[in-house]
């Protein structure tokens, strides 16, 4: 507590004249409202460095190229998430983070352009309460799985969520003609329905988003999911039909948080 307010609580307890008592209030109210903004702030840049974090390791780990985004719901404000702006995940700034509506448009008017995808993410959201951090990706080892009938399945542990099943969202379904991206609120809306209570989806020809309840998590996710795809692959190759996957229970029961990861993942990032 500052000096300033404890001395305007002795005035306010010692008594004195009606309008010192006002006047002291009125500077206790003032000087509350700018500690309270202060510390918003300060949560604010927390959670905008982490974002920013997240995005270089999902680059420098090769689950984003130069496309491809993360973003993170606003903890103070459900209805609103954080989003860079149109660039490249491995040369993100805290200046890049935009703050965005559930309708995908920028709080700021001003701001800078957008990914054109941004809908995925407010779209998501707007479903899914659940979730609090979103990555879409170019993953390459996912996408034969989203052009082919072989369903992606759990077949290592790390995967574990793999195992409650990734559908598949096909865009031709929503749109009679497209160019494979998620332009609109429409089309965030029906790939919203696809990804419906899992934690992944594959976009034929496209890539991958996870949804999670952290942004830790969607990290850890978006990586052992390309991961899975890869390994998955392998063992077709080697085994065809005779791969033993995890099953129900192991799925259920080999749940991880990802931290050592993470860890692992920052303290390999260029200085």
């Amino acid at each position: 507590m500052t000096t300033s307010i404890v001395a305007g609580i002795a005035v306010l307890t010692a008594g004195g004249s009606i309008s010192s008592r006002i006047a002291a209030q009125s500077r206790l109210r003032s000087q509350a409202l700018t500690s309270e903004l202060r510390r918003a702030s300060a949560d604010r840049q927390t959670l905008v460095d982490e974002l920013v974090v997240a995005n270089r390791i999902l680059a420098n780990e090769s689950v984003l190229d130069g496309y491809g985004h993360v973003s993170l719901r606003n903890p103070g404000n459900a209805d609103h998430y954080f989003l860079s702006r149109s660039r490249a995940p491995a040369l993100i700034t805290s200046a890049d983070i935009l703050e965005y509506d559930l309708d995908s448009a920028p709080v700021e008017k001003e701001a800078a352009a957008g990914y054109i995808e941004r809908f995925i993410h407010g779209e998501i959201y707007r479903s899914r309460p659940d979730v609090k951090a979103i990555v879409h990706c170019h993953c390459p080892d996912v996408i034969p799985f989203s052009t082919t009938p072989v369903p992606m399945r759990p077949l290592y542990h790390m995967a574990f969520f793999v195992g409650a099943g990734v559908p598949v969202f096909e865009i031709r379904d929503a749109a009679s003609s497209s160019d494979m991206l998620i332009r609109t609120p429409a089309l965030g809306r029906a790939l919203a329905r696809t990804l419906a209570d899992k934690t992944a989806v594959l976009m034929r020809g496209h890539g991958a988003v996870v949804a999670a309840p952290s942004l830790h998590l969607a990290v850890g996710e978006a990586y052992y999911l390309n991961l899975n795809a890869r390994l998955q692959l392998q063992a077709m190759q080697l085994a065809g039909d005779k791969v033993k996957y995890l099953d129900a229970s192991e799925s259920a029961k080999a749940t991880q948080d990802y931290e050592r990861s993470w860890d692992a993942w920052r303290a390999r990032l260029p200085r």
